[in-house]
């Protein structure tokens, strides 16, 4: 859960020189950021490209800012139904071309050590930073959309599904060899709203992106869902096609097993509130969690993205320890 980023010294070097966006658009430098953490911690069995979720709506034709201590801003939202209007939808992928340079690169730089994972926001998620502006803890005016506004909230994420499956297509192109999606928002949605406004889309694109890779002798490519906040729907996400069920630190190992059945991967989930502990609690941590999810069809991860402030030995303490439970 992004490897490359906040807490890594070599990142904020890279950072002091260029603009957030600048390093996900410029691929000798995505690149650079996503090898990073590979120099340094031995014990890492993946890399995930860098780059972010709301690259989509810039696509579109949003302004998307990232300000200092405050993270993604619109200074244009989505105010009224109208403003889908205004979206570029056509040639949207083209103008994410940068990305698939970046897997490109990173994949020849990587030289088959480890694979690399593509990944995308999620249709809701995506939905709900060009409403709100940027993250909210609220949701409130996504949530008007919803009670208000629903044939074009599903129009929306209509759309928003249709970009993110050629999206994904392009990146397994350019050589991804894992895709993961992020729902990331799901924590504001109901087990009845996520089988509504979540869940149609997070399958049509896994659907969609297996026949278009068919179609182009691609191969088939695991996909992981991350919805964060939504085990209340582990038995509908098992139903949706992905090999790979991501877990936030909430739920449950042994039970999120007994839904899911042994024929699906789980990834997750230690908090990584747990990252600014002792290195022998989080050792212990580790170690437990491992245990609980077993050996079989199991990708040790945090139950959410790496924190800013994180201390170094702490990944290594986690990352080790892994290794140490097997």
């Amino acid at each position: 859960m992004r490897q490359a980023g906040r807490y890594l010294p070599e990142f904020q070097a890279v950072r002091a020189k260029h603009d957030f966006f600048t390093v996900c658009r410029t691929p000798e430098l995505a690149c650079e950021v996503t090898l990073q953490p590979l120099r340094r911690y031995e014990h890492l069995d993946a890399s995930i490209i860098f780059s972010d979720i709301l690259v989509i709506p810039q696509a579109l034709g949003m302004t998307v800012e990232m300000h200092p201590g405050v993270g993604p801003v619109f200074p244009n939202p989505l105010q009224d139904p109208s403003d889908i209007d205004q979206l570029q939808e056509d040639g949207a992928v083209s103008r994410l071309l940068y990305v698939g340079k970046a897997i490109t690169l990173t994949r020849h730089k990587i030289e088959g050590k480890v694979p690399l994972i593509g990944f995308t926001g999620a249709p809701f998620t995506l939905l709900g930073y060009m409403i709100e502006g940027g993250g909210s803890k609220t949701m409130a005016k996504t949530k008007d959309w919803l009670q208000n506004h629903s044939k074009d909230v599903h129009r929306l994420l209509q759309m928003l599904t249709r970009v993110i499956i050629d999206y994904l297509v392009m990146q397994v192109e350019s050589g991804a060899q894992l895709l993961q999606v992020f729902e990331s928002s799901a924590d504001h949605l109901t087990r009845e709203q996520f089988a509504d406004i979540s869940a149609p889309y997070l399958k049509d694109i896994r659907n969609e992106v297996k026949i278009k890779l068919g179609e182009k002798q691609l191969g088939q490519v695991p996909m992981t869902i991350f919805a964060k906040g939504a085990g209340h729907s582990l038995d509908v996400q098992s139903q949706l096609g992905y090999e790979t069920i991501g877990l936030d630190w909430t739920v449950d190992p042994v039970e999120a097993r007994k839904i899911v059945g042994d024929g699906i991967t789980l990834q997750g989930n230690l908090d990584p509130q747990d990252l600014y502990k002792t290195p022998e609690e989080i050792r212990n941590l580790t170690i437990n969690m491992v245990r609980k999810f077993g050996k079989l069809r199991y990708i040790a991860n945090l139950g959410h993205g790496i924190t800013p402030q994180t201390p170094l030995e702490s990944m290594a303490a986690f990352t080790e320890s892994v290794h140490e439970a097997l």
